[in-house]
Parts: structure tokens; C-alpha cells; sequence
């Protein structure tokens, strides 16, 4: 660890210049290209766009003020391209330490929903905030991880040897992560530091450290009941309904009423420091655990207070209904018992459940013993692991206190994601010596993957200007 002295007032001023000159122009070009996920994209590589993408960081990458720095983009046959950056050691940094910080370029959809002046693919700047798709989520990661370095090295700081990767199918659950990560052994090196750009944040008034993260089972539960549509007045009363059939088989996963998970595969219990940083969050978040969400009027959240809303979505298992197949639009709907029922089910898992298991135990469930004897199948499944994070090191703890005290006058505060990272579990698994910060600016609002998605600048400043003074500790 590092204890050199640094001018706070200056990385802030350097950081604010940089976002404003360089940064967001890049980000606002960025938002411009339609770089889905190849989940989102079957045509992804004729498109072009997630090199296109990836061009444009690595245009901005190479233009920035960091000594002996070395970028290039890696493509492994058929697989989506990565940005690779190795910034050799600073100063009197040059030890064994090593930082791997990383980011992704790949978007979610545009979806419908959007104001009126605002767009998917048009950037917009509005009350500080830079709307469009992808800036956030997580474009800005490059960009911020370069500008923590330039900081740095302005002020004539040391800092260890830092890699960056950026993918560019993170949002499709990182299938080709592993590969580059194999491929790239060699350059990234035993990483001591691991910075992720790609979290969320309970508010904008402080840092947020990302401490675990739920696993995820996907699948397409298929049920037919007849080989063709019929009428429903002649066949309904004899021919049970393939919805009806979906119904009762997701009853033998869900409570339907409290929205529990009763499969054991899919649960696990609480730690208790994870009990105690949900605790403490709950104290600074109050009503703002479930406030942020755009809630019809009179529709109410679950849960009986803020503490076990938080671990409802950072350590219980859910199900979601995230798409369905074989039902027509209402205008189109007539009175047919239709012949098939398809539903797109997302699992969130506790941080510590195997995936695998689980995704065996929800097909098992879903299969066995179909009622009626309907065709019933559990297909395209695929399943990732969770993340929870080792205990901060001391020089650790100290470091993320000092920078959100020092640039948002805030002690920073600990708390679970819901989502996936996939990175985190592989590099848990690849490097269990390494210590972990894991934030973001996906605050209440930002709205990652629906309409109006923003980019909170300011906090995006200050957090820069954070892991600056993060990574010089290292």
C-alpha cells in the first residue's frame, strides 16, 4: 500500500475538466452507435456496431496522456471484440501489485417509453444528467478508468501496473468473457486490485461498493396441450389450457402469493456481514429502497421494511416472467384455445447457490410429471454464477472511506446487486487473493435497460476521482 500525498482539489479539478472537454463528446458519439448485445443482435458481427463501438474507445483511449500506454482490440474467431489496455507501473509504483480494472461497450435494447426528446441512439444533456442508451450501462467505464490514470499521472503519482478490459457481451451474459480472459492470461497477470465500473448506487450523494452479486438461470418453458389452435367454446371444459398448465408447474417453483422460491436448490442463507451492511444501508436509504421505482399509483412494494427489501433483491431467489411466446396481441386474440404456451423465466440466485444445481432442480420441477400429461419442456437454459466478495484489506477499507469522504463528503456504504456480473465470479474463482471495488452510477432513476437511461455526471466526476485516489493506494 501507498500512502503518498495527494492534492485532492486538483485530481477533482482534473477529472471535472476531463469529463467536460473529452469525455462526454466520446460518451455522446458512443450513444449515437446502436451496439447491442449479441443476445439482442444475431447479425451483430455485420453489422459492425460493437466494433464500432469498441473503435471508438480505443480512438479515445490512445489519445489520452498515459505513459508507456499500449491498446489494441483482440478478436478471437467468432467471438465479440475486446479492448485490451496495459499501462505499465508509475512512478515508484513499480512493484508485483497489479490492477485490472473493466468495463463493457455491449447494450441492452432500446425499448419503448422514452420522453418525447430523448432517444435510444440521441444523446441528450439535461440537468446533468446525459441520457441514451448505454452511457451508463456501462459505457462510461473505459472512459472513467483512462481519466483515473491521466489523473494520476498528471499530479506525478504512482501507481502499480493497471490493465483495462472491455468486452462487448456483457449484457448477454458474458459468453465470451472466459475465453478472452484464457486467451489474455499472460497480459492480465495475477491482479491484486480488481475495479469494476459496472455497479449500482443507492443514491448520488456518496460511493456505493458493490459486496455481492445474484446468480441467474434463464430458460423457455414450452407446454403444448394440442398439436393446432381450437375453438375454445367446443374444446374449453376437455382440453386443458397450456396457460393453465403453465400455472400450476410455476407453483412448484414460486409461492405465487409472497413470491417465495420453495425449490432449496435456489436458496441460501444470509451471511451475517451481509446482514449487517443491509442493515446499515437500510439506515442511509430509508423509503429510498423502493422509492426509486416507478410504481403505479397505489401498487406497493414487497416486503415488510427497508432491511428485508434489500435482501429480497440481493439474496433471495425470484422468478420473473421476462417474455412469452404463442399469445397473439389482444386486437388479434379470438376465441381459439391456443395450442401452445412460452414463457422467457429469468432466475436471480442467492450469491452463493451453485447455478448449475439450480438450473437442474428448475427443470427437474418443470418436467416431472407434466399435468395432463402435456408436452412440457425446459429449453436454451443457461445459468450464471453469483459473487460474493472477500472482506475488505484494511489499506482497502481505508482507501474507499478517504476518497468518498474526501470528494463527496460522505462515508461510503456497502450494499448487494441484484444483477450479474459474470467477471466477478470468474475472477473470484481465478484469483481468490485479489480485493475487489465494485461501483457505479446506476443511482434511483438511471434506469439501466428501460427508457430515459441517464448518466449522472457529477457523480461520474467524483467517482472517477475516486478510484484515482483508490488505485494510488494499491
Amino acid at each position: 500500500m501507498h500512502t503518498q500525498t495527494l492534492d485532492p482539489n486538483a485530481l477533482r479539478t482534473f477529472c471535472a475538466a476531463r469529463w467536460r472537454d473529452s469525455i462526454v463528446p466520446a460518451l455522446e458519439r458512443f450513444i449515437r452507435i446502436p451496439a447491442k448485445s449479441p443476445a439482442f443482435d444475431v447479425d451483430w458481427a455485420e453489422h459492425g456496431h460493437l466494433r464500432a463501438a469498441a473503435d471508438l474507445a480505443l480512438e479515445w483511449v490512445r489519445s489520452c496522456a498515459v505513459e508507456g500506454l499500449e491498446a489494441e482490440i483482440v478478436e478471437l474467431d467468432g467471438r465479440t471484440p475486446t479492448l485490451l489496455v496495459e499501462i505499465p507501473a508509475f512512478g515508484d509504483g513499480a512493484s508485483d501489485a497489479q490492477v485490472l480494472m473493466y468495463g463493457h461497450l455491449d447494450k441492452q435494447p432500446e425499448v419503448t417509453g422514452w420522453d418525447a426528446n430523448k432517444g435510444p441512439w440521441e444523446p441528450v444533456v439535461e440537468d446533468g444528467k446525459l441520457y441514451g442508451r448505454g452511457a451508463a450501462d456501462d459505457g462510461y467505464a473505459v472512459f472513467g478508468s483512462l481519466c483515473a490514470i491521466e489523473a494520476l499521472q498528471a499530479q506525478g503519482a504512482s501507481h502499480p501496473r493497471v490493465t483495462v478490459l472491455i468486452e462487448t457481451s456483457e449484457e448477454s451474459g458474458s459468453p465470451d468473457l472466459a475465453a478472452y480472459v484464457e486467451h489474455l492470461s499472460a497480459r492480465l497477470g495475477s491482479p491484486d486490485l480488481v475495479v469494476c465500473l459496472d455497479s449500482g448506487a443507492g443514491d448520488y450523494e456518496r460511493m456505493w461498493l458493490c459486496t455481492s452479486l445474484r446468480g441467474n438461470v434463464t430458460g423457455d418453458l414450452r407446454i403444448s396441450t394440442v398439436t393446432e389452435g381450437i375453438h375454445s367454446g367446443d374444446a374449453s371444459g376437455i382440453v386443458p389450457s397450456s396457460f393453465r398448465v403453465a400455472r400450476i408447474l410455476l407453483d412448484r417453483i414460486e409461492d405465487a402469493a409472497t413470491g417465495e422460491i420453495v425449490l432449496d436448490a435456489l436458496r441460501a442463507a444470509v451471511p451475517d456481514d451481509r446482514m449487517s451492511q443491509a442493515r446499515a444501508a437500510a439506515g442511509v436509504l430509508g423509503e429510498g429502497v423502493h422509492d426509486k421505482y416507478p410504481f403505479q399509483e397505489g401498487a406497493r412494494p414487497m416486503g415488510e421494511d427497508s432491511v428485508t427489501r434489500i435482501l429480497a433483491r440481493t439474496w433471495a431467489a425470484t422468478l420473473s416472467v421476462t417474455g412469452a411466446d404463442g399469445m397473439p396481441p389482444l386486437a388479434d386474440a379470438g376465441n381459439v384455445l391456443r395450442p401452445e404456451t412460452a414463457l422467457k423465466l429469468s432466475f436471480r440466485l442467492p450469491p452463493t447457490t451453485d447455478p448449475d444445481a439450480a438450473c437442474r432442480a428448475v427443470k427437474e420441477a418443470l418436467e416431472a410429471d407434466p399435468p395432463y400429461g402435456a408436452r412440457v419442456r425446459f429449453e436454451n437454459a443457461d445459468a450464471a454464477t453469483g459473487w460474493n466478495a472477500p472482506p475488505f484489506a484494511p489499506w482497502l477499507d481505508e482507501a474507499i472511506q478517504e476518497s468518498s469522504r474526501t470528494f463527496f463528503g460522505e462515508d461510503a456504504v456497502s450494499l448487494g446487486e441484484g444483477g450479474t456480473i459474470p467477471l466477478m465470479g470468474l475472477l473470484g474463482e481465478s484469483f481468490p487473493e485479489a480485493q475487489f471495488v465494485i461501483t457505479g452510477v446506476l443511482g434511483p432513476g438511471s434506469n439501466a435497460h428501460g427508457p430515459n437511461e441517464f448518466l449522472h455526471l457529477d457523480m461520474a466526476e467524483k467517482l472517477t476521482a475516486c478510484v484515482a485516489l483508490i488505485v494510488s493506494r494499491a
